[in-house]
């Protein structure tokens, strides 16, 4: 222990030479005859390990310096040992009140004081190997959430994909989506009607979700996905249901995990209920207005939109403003009145996205 230091404090110089003869052969010895050159000592390197402290000093006590000790957090952890002639019971306990470790009563006892010191030192380092320990196991715990959450991001990303891969046009159309929703839980977080659902986590959850919106594709036919020209209505009720089989092929992964996980519920959402419409006319359920879940109602938004200024083997692409004008005629038919207006009033954050995540081939 000969790295260890102890601060003495008092401001009698005998005490401190019988103290520092006491410790010297053990322990590293520090001393301060005033609380102002102790509250110094304290703070300036070698840091004390453990401090003895007088209580009856002139000018500044030994309870107040404990309280100044105490109060910053660069002392607040050192241990402190009151060393005083006061013997009533009191004294200690109020001593020990303030936060003190220990107390020693004066004329001091060698052997006793030894032990006392010899304790708190032993008290002292168990505690700072608990904390580096804790310290160890936070940063490994925080290694591996970061680790998690990226295998779930690339794992969410890779099937995006996969569905992308039956329908090569879309290119980016992922990641301008993804960005989108999140674009907008963001701008509609302090709205009435959103500000309780859309919490940071929330949006988190919707923004990791949100790729996997058209998952369930990968079930549609390459004629039928891949058709240069209007689908037949026999085509289009089979196209339609990519939104069921989003939605099944999720649930189905959610069972064999065997218990709830919350980005893959609003996965859910999102692909099975995209293509709802605020006054009822969509798929696959019919649902309307505030029946339909608040992630299905800003994808669908942000999917149309996407629609819209994407080519496709279909349809070329459409300008900026043609699909702004969409967009608004469809609030409060097609769209929540109060997501359109928010991607509308957001609408230049939103062609920033289009623009940063643009295909190559689109111009």
């Amino acid at each position: 222990m000969g790295t260890t230091t102890i601060l003495i404090v008092d401001d009698e110089p005998a005490n401190l030479s019988l103290l520092t003869h006491l410790l010297r052969p053990l322990y590293q010895v520090r001393a301060a005859n005033s609380g102002e050159n102790a509250l110094r000592a304290a703070t300036s390197e070698p840091r004390p390990d453990l401090i003895l402290l007088d209580v009856m000093m002139p000018l500044m006590d030994g309870k107040e310096v404990l309280g100044r000790l105490r109060n910053n957090p660069a002392t607040a952890d050192i241990p402190v040992i009151f060393v005083t002639a006061l013997t009533d019971v009191d004294d200690e306990e109020r001593g020990l009140a303030l936060g003190a470790a220990d107390y020693i009563g004066k004329p001091i006892k060698p052997a006793l004081v030894l032990a006392r010191v010899r304790t708190q030192l032993e008290a002292k380092q168990a505690r700072d190997w608990l904390k580096d320990k804790n310290g160890i196991l936070e940063a490994e715990v925080s290694r591996r959430m970061v680790e998690n959450d990226l295998t779930q991001l690339v794992s969410i990303r890779a099937l995006a994909h996969l569905a992308e891969t039956r329908d090569p046009e879309t290119g980016n159309h992922i990641l301008r989506t993804q960005n989108y929703v999140r674009a907008l839980a963001l701008g509609l977080r302090q709205h009435p009607r959103f500000s309780a659902t859309l919490d940071p986590h929330t949006i988190e959850l919707l923004t990791k979700s949100a790729p996997l919106h058209d998952i369930g594709k990968v079930g549609i036919p390459d004629h039928i996905l891949q058709k240069p020209g209007p689908l037949t209505p026999q085509e289009w009720a089979i196209m339609k249901t990519h939104a069921q089989l989003g939605f099944d092929a999720i649930e189905r992964a959610e069972t064999d995990v065997a218990q709830p996980v919350a980005f893959l519920s609003l996965a859910k959402e999102i692909a099975r209920w995209h293509h709802e419409k605020w006054d009822g006319s969509g798929y696959p359920d019919g649902l309307r207005g505030d029946a339909i879940p608040i992630s299905a109602r800003l994808m669908a938004v942000a999917d149309v939109f996407d629609a819209l200024i994407s080519p496709r083997v279909y349809k070329p692409a459409m300008s900026y403003d043609t699909a702004r004008k969409i967009i608004a005629e469809g609030s409060g038919s097609h769209f929540d009145p109060d997501i359109a207006a928010a991607f509308l009033e957001d609408f230049d954050a939103m062609t920033a996205i289009a623009d940063q995540y643009k295909d190559s081939q689109t111009s």
